[in-house]
């Protein structure tokens, strides 16, 4: 395979604040290819979004805390290195971002196309009146009806879907070479998340982007993604393609995700909802992280000291070396 676009070593990410600190990421690892999807999925506080914030330069140091250690290579520059006004070359030019929610996004008093705009202005130098003719082009390239006009609009003259179709061309109309895309499709109808799904997946194929893909549905992620991790927690659990992954689980809270969905139940039968909460991470976490919530696995197997390694299992398929987990 060619050289990775985006190589991410040992990314550890702290929130340190007068005597607490929260280890919300802990050294995770990955690579990024050109053209390639990766997913990147677990519950609310497992890591996601913290883990590409950083990658993005947008956690306030402090209280963030990034160790030295940590590395993620961009074009040869490391990006958790890089000042603040080092950073407008990289963010918005070459590596872009959608968030979640499109409405506190966008500025409510900028007319759309203004701020589609934009990233053209501040980072290729265009006039206003250039730019502007480019963010029509996107829109319509988006699949925004009479985008002429719609460029003039307000953001709460849009419905979500086209809010989120707005936040797309914004991102991509730069050309970038990285989208992260956090939770994109979280607010929607799943009418709607299929159509953004298929949006952002005929946009990567036109313009040979690499996508990474957040969400905590790996129903959204086994369509969509090349190559699927699975975090909790603040780390990798398994690592692997998606097919692999979807048809081989191996760790005992990637099996509890799947269980959970309700396409894997029978018409009729309950839900089967992962007890209990993750851990508090006001500390390092020691030994398995997911012993107290395993109902699949065996938890009297899994190890209460020292942590549980990465290792490859199969090609590609890595997973967390937890005898109580892959039971």
């Amino acid at each position: 395979m060619n050289h990775p676009l985006l190589s991410v070593r040992n990314l550890s990410v702290q929130f340190r604040h007068r005597h607490e600190t929260t280890y919300a990421v802990q050294d995770v690892s990955f690579d990024l290819h050109a053209g390639e999807t990766l997913g990147i999925v677990g519950e609310s506080g497992s890591g996601k979004s913290v883990t590409c914030s950083a990658l993005m330069g947008l956690l306030p140091c402090p209280p963030a805390f990034i160790p030295q250690h940590s590395q993620a290579l961009f074009d040869g520059c490391d990006l958790l290195k890089l000042t603040e006004k080092e950073f407008p070359s990289v963010r918005g030019q070459q590596i872009s971002m959608i968030f979640q929610d499109p409405m506190t996004s966008l500025n409510p008093c900028m007319r759309v196309g203004d701020q589609v705009a934009e990233p053209l202005m501040l980072h290729q130098g265009l006039s206003r009146r250039e730019a502007f003719a480019r963010a029509v082009e996107e829109l319509a390239l988006t699949g925004i009806p009479d985008p002429e006009q719609r460029a003039l609009a307000y953001p709460h003259e849009f419905s979500g879907g086209m809010r989120q179709r707005v936040m797309i061309a914004m991102a991509l109309i730069t050309r970038p070479r990285i989208l992260i895309a956090d939770e994109p499709t979280t607010a929607l109808d799943v009418t709607v998340q299929k159509q953004v799904l298929d949006l952002l997946r005929a946009r990567q194929q036109e313009l040979g982007t690499a996508i990474i893909l957040i969400t905590h549905d790996l129903g959204v992620v086994k369509s969509y993604a090349h190559r699927i991790q699975v975090m909790y927690a603040g780390s990798i659990v398994e690592s692997a393609a998606a097919a692999e992954l979807i048809e081989n689980p191996r760790h005992a809270y990637t099996r509890s995700l799947l269980a959970s969905m309700p396409a894997a139940r029978a018409k009729g039968e309950r839900l089967r909802p992962i007890p209990g909460l993750p851990p508090s991470l006001k500390e390092p976490v020691y030994g398995c992280s997911f012993r107290h919530r395993n109902t699949i696995g065996k938890p009297e197997l899994c190890l209460t000291e020292g942590t549980p390694s990465l290792v490859e299992i199969s090609p590609g398929h890595f997973v967390r070396n937890c005898p109580g987990c892959l039971a």
